[in-house]
């Protein structure tokens, strides 16, 4: 069979190279994730927090996230945006109109339900007309929650630390994100949806946390959706020079992160810290989020070229960016070639003399070390990990399950890629939300578009919240923010640096 035992050789030894590849990538963030230290924390005092919180269509959750920001957090202004939502949340942020705290922007179609990136926009603008002309833009730091969110309550002390915010260079922190079933379990929720939260809070706590880890030391920290705290002075100079912070990709916070990288500013991961959110308990919503997710990283491949070229982003930090930039398309390319490779060992395995078993003792079952030691070896250490440094309650048994578990959860995440792919190829890039588990049935949707660079315009008089709420207009789009003095100069850019910074960035 001189054509087969090439093709197969092939197939093969393209299929080992990617898996050394990866498991060379896991092995180096498992090594200086478990080496990684804790940081001191520092006076939270010398800083001014607000926090943004998106909702649409948050009825169900919004009012107990609400009341614990409030008691744990007295010092923050939060900044509720309504994006134009039909079931009861306008009523709800109502009920908090007494707090002077409580802050809601209100959006209403046209201009409403236009992405994540556009209600943040809006905020950003509110906090602007709100915050006096002689605020320390640098000393304003902001942080953008989800509606479900469960924030640490220690959580600036930690921001405010000689690593985070601490240190003049730092421009934005990620935390660490938990899933909030884990702590307060779901009454009525079976064993598959049982499973579904604790590998979600496994993937975040270990193999995200991880790369987080990885990131730190090639100074390319991603920001996620939920947790993310940048200085006001990063932001107003990210929209003096595009005329807002947020932009159009589907993964808006890593969006965020690749312009804060571009124009010269530091990000951080801290893991002294952490938010919770709601996993997700079925498989569908799961893909369909991981879809989005897909999607928008493959919208950021945009930005590749300007990464490349940026003087400001060290080698390191381009090496690591470009590999996540490239994941899904690894994925796409790798799909084929494992089922290459295992049509094709079928097909021989059926031409050899004697069939399967032949196979097997001829050295066929050297295969299953191999495919446990480079397919479910790297995903299953997780689970090992997670009990080690997050959980140290669960059994030796159960760890090493939901480490297999996290393999065969994994492939939901190429299901994803390939529905990201053909949502590109249709040109479909409407911003799906994600279900809460008590939301109620969902009438039927209307698409929500996100245009590649969205800036809601500026609300009409009839487009008001309900008697009683203080509104705060989304005003239009500008260059410079027209109702503050100019920001302060970014202390993360030095003279020499500032114009390359600038080209970098455009």
């Amino acid at each position: 069979m001189p054509t087969e035992i090439p093709s197969l050789a092939i197939l093969n030894t393209i299929a080992f190279l990617l898996c050394v590849y990866f498991c060379a990538y896991v092995l180096s963030i498992l090594v200086l994730h478990l080496r990684a230290g804790r940081a001191a924390g520092g006076d939270h005092s010398r800083f001014s927090w607000h926090v943004i919180v998106p909702c649409r269509n948050e009825a169900t959750v919004i009012a107990a996230t609400l009341q614990r920001l409030l008691h744990d957090m007295p010092d923050v202004t939060i900044w509720c945006v309504d994006d134009d939502s039909d079931d009861g949340t306008a009523a709800v942020l109502a009920s908090f109109i007494a707090d002077p705290r409580v802050r809601v922007v209100t959006r209403r179609r046209p201009d409403a339900v236009q992405g994540k990136g556009a209600a943040l926009n809006a905020a950003w603008r509110a906090i602007q007309d709100h915050l006096p002309a002689d605020t320390d833009a640098e000393r304003t730091i902001v942080g953008v929650l989800d509606a479900d969110s469960q924030l640490d309550p220690r959580c600036r002390s930690a921001l405010a630390g000689p690593r985070y915010f601490g240190s003049p260079a730092v421009a934005a922190v990620q935390i660490e994100v938990r899933m909030v079933q884990c702590s307060r379990p779901t009454p009525g929720l079976n064993l598959w949806g049982r499973l579904l939260v604790r590998l979600q809070d496994m993937e975040f706590r270990a193999p995200i946390a991880a790369m987080q880890s990885l990131r730190r030391h090639t100074r390319s920290v991603a920001m996620g959706g939920n947790g993310q705290f940048t200085r006001l002075s990063l932001l107003n100079a990210l929209g003096a020079q595009h005329g807002t912070p947020w932009h159009g990709a589907l993964l808006e916070d890593f969006e965020l992160g690749l312009h804060i990288l571009l124009h010269g500013g530091a990000t951080e991961y801290c893991a002294e810290s952490w938010v919770t959110q709601e996993a997700l308990t079925k498989v569908r919503p799961l893909i369909r989020q991981r879809t989005r997710w897909a999607q928008g990283s493959m919208q950021c491949v945009r930005y590749l070229n300007a990464v490349l070229n940026c003087r400001q982003i060290g080698n390191p930090a381009i090496m690591e960016i470009t590999h996540f930039l490239a994941a899904p398309w690894c994925q796409l390319i790798g799909t084929p070639i494992y089922l290459g490779c295992v049509g094709v060992l079928g097909w021989y395995i059926s031409r050899t003399d004697g069939g399967i078993a032949a196979w097997w003792t001829s050295g066929g079952w050297g295969l299953i070390p191999l495919v446990a030691l480079f397919g479910v070896g790297p995903f299953a250490v997780w689970g090992l990990v997670y009990r080690n440094r997050c959980e140290p309650h669960l059994s030796l048994p159960a760890a090493l399950g939901l480490g297999i578990g996290h393999w065969v959860y994994s492939y939901l995440q190429s299901v994803a890629v390939w529905i990201a792919l053909g949502r590109m190829l249709t040109a479909r890039s409407e911003w799906h939300k994600t279900a809460r588990a008590a939301d109620p049935a969902p009438a039927p949707a209307r698409t929500e578009p996100t245009p590649a660079a969205t800036s809601p315009r500026r609300l009409h008089p009839h487009q008001l919240t309900p008697a009683g709420v203080p509104v705060i207009r989304a005003s239009v789009p500008i260059a410079q923010p027209s109702t503050q003095s100019t920001p302060k100069t970014s202390p993360h850019l030095t003279n020499s640096n500032r114009e390359r910074a600038v080209s970098c960035a455009n």
